[in-house]
């Protein structure tokens, strides 16, 4: 592993994990800032390592490795933690759709690496525009108790997190039939599957 920068963001981010639990279960809404502080910071470094590994030509076989994996480690410790503090069927679907997505797609990303085609599932502007708005949504829900005169905040986080649950699922659509012709191919006869 190479120390850059970028590198070292990237590990900031699970770094960030169990302070930000501490913060989010801290006693008193100081905590609540405190993790959503941390939670923001976390979505800028996923944003800033990227840029400068590509901008000072750092990037690496590390960082591409542990970048997605410190985006989903944190965005699934806080959806387990809002759901926790509010425990509700309509809470839970969002959270589980979301966290069950990412695992699929880290799967299917994983086996078309395995076969050269990683390129064929690459982060698209659908992405980005999910993240966006779960991470908005998870700040909101993080805040909702801190912000208790103004109800708004939750509901607001709580359509956003079902929107986030919706273009997460479209995401995978998309990623899925894209490799839909290579699932359907036979496997080596050596296989067991």
């Amino acid at each position: 592993m190479s120390y850059t920068i970028p590198n070292l963001l990237t590990l900031s981010r699970i770094l960030f994990i169990p302070l930000f639990l501490v913060a989010y279960y801290a006693p008193g809404t100081g905590g609540d800032w405190m993790a959503a502080s941390l939670f923001l910071l976390a979505a800028i470094t996923d944003w800033l390592d990227g840029f400068l590994a590509r901008r000072w030509n750092q990037t690496s076989a590390f960082g591409a490795f542990l970048d997605p994996i410190a985006d989903k480690l944190m965005v699934a410790v806080a959806l387990v933690a809002i759901l926790q503090r509010h425990p509700t069927v309509s809470m839970a679907l969002p959270v589980a759709v979301i966290i069950c997505r990412e695992i699929t797609v880290s799967g299917l990303r994983e086996w078309m690496a395995e076969i050269g085609k990683r390129k064929h599932v690459a982060v698209s502007w659908l992405g980005k525009v999910k993240t966006t708005v779960q991470i908005i949504s998870v700040i909101l829900l993080m805040l909702s108790d801190a912000l208790i005169p103004v109800p708004a905040v939750y509901y607001l986080g709580f359509i956003g997190i079902y929107l986030a649950a919706v273009l997460t699922l479209w995401s995978m659509v998309q990623y899925l039939s894209v490799a839909w012709p290579l699932l359907r191919e036979p496997g080596p006869p050596d296989d067991p599957q």
